[in-house]
């Protein structure tokens, strides 16, 4: 089954300040900041939801093809999809942008500090569903117009997908996100995603939850809930061998997600799948770097639930 994941291909550039933030700002003068912060130590990352997804779906020997827009920059990681085996027919070079990318600057307290440019990102919608042949799809985190345009054309093609905002909850008002929750078919959030959801909408998860075949929301180190068949799935945390960096954690559970709704899956194996998946990736640095076999995949799984997963 050609799984379509629309949402975002970025570019992370992490830097690490060797200090604190707080000993070169001073309160008192914040109206006329003015700091720079060198950063001798700097890393550049491939991203982006899309890319993310597809990555880990591919571990998982799902079958994903990636909707997304890039910049004139984006020879290294056209190059690296290439490599994959993960085609780009449906990423759109846009002339004259740059690819979307994340500038964050790390202190040693892990403070942040992150620009975000999203670039081609925001010529998303000039991509067509309908030109994919997909069974399955997701709608991650992209340019707002992207993402409603690409949610109506699944509904049109009856093709069912994932409602994923993100970051992208911001974006939209209440109005639109239930617009959103009665095209897709299934929908994740993060716990404050689904809280901000609950926010403006005006409507409660349960309530939200009948829109859906699944609603999906995680949260964090206490597993996370799948609500479907008028009922609560509870899926426990997969235990990490050790956490590294977050990054990108979402993005290899919805992975599990989709692979497991591809698959047939019941609620309560796909959303394990999904935990194994997410526990394998924060133990990595970077949103692609964690290169598990796929019968290491399912050794994980095993040794978390005492059965392989297929």
């Amino acid at each position: 089954m050609t799984t379509l994941i629309c949402g975002s291909l970025a570019y992370d550039n992490i830097m690490v300040f060797a200090d604190r933030f707080k000993n070169h700002i001073l309160p008192e003068q914040i109206h006329i900041l003015n700091v720079a912060f060198l950063v001798p130590e700097m890393r550049r990352e491939f991203g982006g939801c899309a890319g993310n997804i597809a990555y880990n779906l591919m571990l998982l020997g799902g079958n994903a093809t990636i909707m997304a827009t890039v910049g004139d920059d984006a020879g290294p990681y056209l190059d690296r999809l290439d490599k994959l085996g993960l085609t780009r027919s449906h990423v759109r070079q846009v002339p004259g942008s740059f690819t979307a990318q994340a500038f964050i600057t790390t202190d040693l307290d892990d403070n942040q500090i992150t620009a975000f440019h999203p670039g081609a990102m925001s010529f998303s919608h000039l991509n067509k569903v309908e030109t994919a042949n997909a069974r399955l799809g997701i709608v991650a985190p992209d340019g707002r117009e992207g993402m409603m345009q690409h949610a109506r054309d699944f509904a049109a093609a009856g093709v069912p997908f994932i409602f994923d905002p993100g970051q992208g909850m911001p974006m939209f008002n209440g109005d639109e996100l239930l617009d959103f929750m009665r095209l897709a078919d299934y929908a994740c959030f993060n716990d404050y995603e689904a809280k901000l959801l609950c926010d403006r909408t005006g409507r409660s998860l349960e309530q939200l939850a009948v829109e859906v075949k699944a609603l999906i929301v995680t949260r964090g180190g206490e597993g996370s809930q799948i609500h479907a068949d008028g009922r609560r799935y509870d899926i426990p945390c997969v235990q990490a061998e050790q956490i590294v960096d977050p990054t990108g954690c979402g993005d290899a559970y919805r992975a599990g997600l989709l692979y497991g709704i591809a698959s047939g899956y019941d609620w309560e194996r796909t959303g394990r799948l999904a935990a194994v998946m997410g526990a394998i990736k924060i133990a990595c640095r970077g949103g692609q770097n964690h290169q598990p076999s796929r019968e290491e995949i399912g050794e994980r799984y095993r040794q978390a639930f005492g059965v392989l997963p297929w």
